[in-house]
């Protein structure tokens, strides 16, 4: 049996020759991974790129003690040797095992009909000029549009040293479009990004002039736009990508990477409210298609749901085998890594605000004076402290509980644990949105989500 075109017997002797000092556990980790990116700049083609990814890595954990070692070469005297070097680095006397390895089928709730690279480059360098052709004739303020279509072949297989074998093929497709609207030396962005765990038939169901579109109406409504007024107000915040508020504030403080060292704000706060009792959040790599969805994490464990607050009270950590262990409980399959290069930990899928029972007319209606976020941007934030200050894409002032001129400029700025307590009013219309995650494992998929959501006060920074 070959995984990764690597024999289960090689798999085995592996993970002897990594436990042979003394580790009371090991893990290999194989990948080969093909990825493609176009892109399009004023309707002609900027780039075509096309990666292959191919490598292991072995770690072993004694203890509260993990060593972790990688390479790229795949041969059996490679990976032993790969071995070797993290045995060498624990070297505590020896101890012969043997190592007898199961292959388990976790299954796959991700159907793909068309694989990516199986599709010609001028099919889907087509699609991405429609996109951006879209995005150029919706306005004549719209001064440039670039595109970017991707897709990525990700084949994993993880064996380790309790007898687990077992292998994931995750195929992701995005399509973007960034449109610049210009007027007087002055430019405004606007940018749209849908992306799922799809093959190329995903655009069966995105039309990508209706991507092109979206990106183009928010560059010239942008452009045209006012600038915020800066104070303490209400906000409704968009669904969708809106939910990358509750992933950077609390999400990064709710995984074991942050937890088992004391370093965030929820340390030791299981089965408390933490949050207004509107509030649901939950992390689920589960969901068919999704973006952020995986069968099983980086270290073999499959995925579920994990409902992170229910009601306000805070009910579960995201948390890796590692990690899990320094906390004494269990992992959630949430161990992820960009790639065999990164040692795995404790990562989002997709993390989202559960629909709620209000609706967003009521949501709108029931603000006298405030800020509609429409579209969130980027941000940063401080696990520990959970302080954030994020950037307001599109947004528009509200005013006796109606929509009105939009406005530029807008920031959240305040502190995860206090912001989820604020969160009084849930809507009905729960919507993902597709993003990349940065954090000490690399860069992965990771979705974010939520339906409108009304916070009663936060600090806005704008002008004045």
């Amino acid at each position: 049996m070959s995984m990764n075109g690597v024999s289960s017997r090689v798999l085995e002797s592996v993970l002897a020759k990594a436990m042979s000092t003394g580790a009371d556990y090991a893990e290999v980790f194989l990948e080969h991974t093909d990825g493609k990116d176009i892109s399009v700049l004023d309707g002609k083609v900027y780039t075509i790129s096309d990666r292959v990814i191919s490598g292991a890595s072995v770690r072993i954990y004694k203890g509260l003690r993990s060593v972790f070692a990688s390479t790229s070469d795949m041969s059996e005297a490679g990976l032993l040797k790969c071995a070797e070097k993290v045995a060498a680095v624990l070297g505590e006397g020896s101890a012969p095992m043997h190592i007898r390895l199961r292959e388990r089928i976790f299954g796959d709730v991700h159907p793909v009909r068309i694989v990516p690279n199986s599709v010609a480059n001028q099919d889907k360098i087509d699609l991405l000029k429609e996109g951006c052709a879209a995005a150029k004739a919706h306005h004549e303020s719209i001064s440039q549009v670039r595109g970017g279509i991707a897709d990525v072949d990700h084949k994993i297989t993880i064996a380790n040293s309790e007898g687990l074998l077992t292998s994931d093929r995750q195929i992701r497709s995005r399509i973007s479009v960034s449109a610049i609207a210009s007027r007087d030396g002055e430019n405004q962005t606007g940018y749209h990004a849908p992306g799922k765990r799809r093959g190329f038939e995903l655009y069966e169901t995105i039309d990508p002039k209706e991507v092109g579109v979206i990106a183009a109406e928010q560059a010239v409504t942008m452009l045209n736009a006012g600038y915020c007024p800066a104070g303490k107000m209400t906000v409704a915040i968009g669904n969708g990508f809106g939910g990358v508020i509750f992933h950077e504030a609390c999400g990064h403080s709710l995984e074991a990477s942050s937890v088992a060292y004391g370093q965030s704000e929820f340390c030791g706060k299981l089965g408390q409210m933490v949050a207004n009792p509107k509030v649901t959040a939950i992390d689920d790599g589960t969901i068919p298609n999704e973006w952020g969805s995986i069968n099983i994490d980086d270290e073999g464990t499959p995925s579920q749901k994990n409902v992170l607050i229910e009601n306000g009270v805070l009910k579960s950590y995201m948390i890796d085998k590692f990690n899990g262990r320094r906390m004494g409980m269990a992992p959630t399959g949430n161990s992820r890594r960009q790639s065999y290069a990164y040692e795995p930990t404790s990562r989002m899928t997709n993390t989202y605000i559960a629909p709620g029972t209000d609706t967003e007319e009521e949501i709108i209606s029931s603000i006298e004076y405030g800020l509609y976020a429409k579209k969130m941007g980027g941000g940063s934030v401080n696990p520990v402290t959970g302080e954030f200050n994020f950037g307001v894409a599109e947004g528009y002032m509200i005013r006796n509980g109606k929509i009105c001129e939009a406005v530029r400029g807008a920031s959240l700025v305040g502190k995860g644990s206090e912001v989820i307590q604020n969160i009084d009013m849930v809507s009905d219309n729960l919507d993902m949105s597709a993003g990349m995650c940065g954090s000490s494992s690399g860069s992965v998929p990771t979705n974010v989500g939520q339906p409108m959501i009304r916070v009663s006060n936060i600090t806005v920074g704008g002008r004045g």
